[in-house]
């Protein structure tokens, strides 16, 4: 096979910003790197592109290794090519946020990579430019969250009103008007409201909502105007 001459090999990597929700607090799955340079300190999930893979099919690669889930939702953010980023080799890194629902993750896989879900508020010192890739990632997932509903990827299969809100107030770091959030999020046509109350949180009991998956499919390009002023909400 021919080559370009004269020209310098540079490696190419996928680096995953895994996003999960708890319920309370919205997190950010995290590793402890098992090589040198900086091992032992926490970084994002990633690997290098094989010569068989696209970057997408690495990136899914390297998310089920990590998690053992498949069909996980996954969007790319920006390409990272600091020419001094990766102290051992030129690596350009290509960088992509996902949503795991932290009830489904597979816990004894974290035994290998030593892997924890930290608060988005406390998140360690990181390798290189990772703590750039998460701020970058929370940047394109509050902007896209606004216009689509995205966001209910991290839920589990049923969930409350409060919840959803909750998610809401943690990824944009805002308080929502508790009635106007409801009324909107009602108006949407995508939840389907069971008989069965969360009775854990509240002595009254809120009641259960499952996605509409049709509706959710549907509607996912017309989900505008859901977050009210989603540019103020919108830190750079």
């Amino acid at each position: 096979m021919r080559k370009y001459s004269k020209q310098t090999r540079i490696l190419v990597a996928v680096d995953c910003t895994i996003f999960g929700f708890d319920g309370e607090h919205l997190k950010v799955l995290l590793i402890k790197r098992g090589f040198e340079p900086e091992k032992d300190k926490w970084s994002v999930m990633g690997g290098f592109v094989q010569p068989e893979e696209t970057p997408s099919e690495a990136a899914t690669r390297v998310l089920f290794e990590l998690t053992g889930l498949e069909n996980i939702y996954m969007e790319q953010t920006e390409v990272f090519g600091d020419v001094g980023r990766d102290p051992i080799e030129r690596t350009i890194s290509i960088g992509y946020y996902a949503f795991i629902d932290i009830n489904k993750y597979q816990t004894q896989i974290s035994d290998l990579y030593h892997a924890e879900w930290i608060d988005i508020k406390e998140i360690p010192d990181l390798i290189f430019d990772h703590t750039k890739m998460i701020e970058i990632a929370l940047e394109k997932l509050r902007y896209k969250a606004a216009l689509h509903p995205i966001l209910f990827e991290l839920l589990p299969s049923k969930f409350t009103i409060p919840q959803i809100q909750t998610l809401y107030e943690k990824v944009y770091d805002s308080e929502l008007d508790k009635r106007n959030f409801s009324r909107k999020l009602m108006s949407t046509g995508l939840l389907i409201k069971l008989q069965e109350k969360d009775k854990l949180n509240s002595k009254k009991g809120a009641f259960f909502y499952k996605l509409n998956e049709d509706a959710y499919k549907n509607n996912f390009e017309k989900f505008l105007n859901f977050i009210p002023n989603p540019q103020a909400l919108i830190q750079d």
